[in-house]
């Protein structure tokens, strides 16, 4: 659907209201932001001093009715500095066009942010990797529609706005050093974007493999070009919670399995999130 000048205006109108609204509530001036993916929720309850905002209290924001997302937004500390983090996003295959599911993070730009941290369960198509793995983002392949499509809201970026290093260096580099001191092996490669909500064929996996994939699923990439677009730091994290590159007969990609391997990273995840904003506020 075109764009018209009218839908940027009430785009912006609907986006101010809900940072006006969430600017009365949090605690601080928040400059980090975390949106938490599947199973990956638990997360939150390591946030000290937390103020919890239900997505349906929140003017013009989505419900989250994926399994695994809870749908809170929090305010609290974590790595001694406020945050705010998102409990559970929004998914196209849910339903919500583009502009619903990244609209949280151009209120997030409404209210101060300027880092945007990213976490995701996806399936593992380097076949190097293994379930419980963690990999830092390093690039991304984008399979689903280009929120960005149509008019473009100037109130944010550019027309155009470059993608050569969607997920931050200084970010990465300093994950790498964070992860040799607590003693967490990482994983870093290619995440790759589809609308799901199917599982990928065994030829998918294989395929996007060959294209230059690691890891595969159905979220964050959105939401990094339109952080990217408003001028956002951003970093990004999977958590491996299926192998995708060999197949037993008995296979099946299950969506309980995928919390339950996205929990048992939690704690690591939780420790390295942490220092991480202690670093960068």
């Amino acid at each position: 659907m075109r764009l018209r000048e009218e839908d940027i205006i009430m785009q912006n109108m609907r986006c101010r209201e809900s940072a006006d609204y969430l600017a009365g509530i949090i605690k601080g001036s928040p400059r980090t932001a975390v949106i938490l993916g599947s199973g990956l929720g638990v997360l939150a309850d390591r946030i000290e001093d937390p103020v919890v905002i239900p997505y349906q209290e929140i003017p013009h924001f989505a419900r989250s009715t994926a399994t695994g997302h809870k749908g809170n937004l929090i305010c609290g500390r974590l790595g001694g500095k406020q945050i705010l983090a998102m409990q559970g996003r929004f998914h196209y295959y849910e339903g919500y066009n583009m502009r619903e599911v990244t609209f949280p993070v151009r209120v997030m730009k409404r209210l101060g942010i300027e880092n945007l941290l990213v976490s995701n369960a996806a399936g593992g198509i380097n076949n190097t990797f293994r379930i419980g793995d963690l990999m830092i983002i390093c690039d991304h392949i984008n399979m689903m529609p280009n929120p960005l499509i149509g008019r473009n809201n100037d109130a944010f970026g550019t027309r155009f706005p470059d993608m050569t290093r969607a997920y931050d260096r200084g970010f990465i580099g300093m994950m790498e050093e964070i992860a040799l001191k607590q003693d967490i092996e990482l994983r870093k490669g290619v995440y790759v974007g589809l609308t799901g909500p199917s599982y990928e064929t065994p030829a998918e996996y294989a395929f996007y493999g060959r294209v230059g994939g690691d890891a595969i699923g159905m979220s964050t990439v959105p939401e990094v070009i339109v952080a990217r677009h408003a001028g956002l730091r951003v970093f990004g994290m999977s958590v491996i919670t299926n192998e995708g590159y060999h197949f037993d007969e008995d296979f099946v990609n299950d969506a309980d399995d995928v919390i339950r391997a996205a929990n048992e990273a939690a704690g690591k995840m939780t420790a390295l999130f942490g220092e991480l904003i202690r670093r960068i506020g």
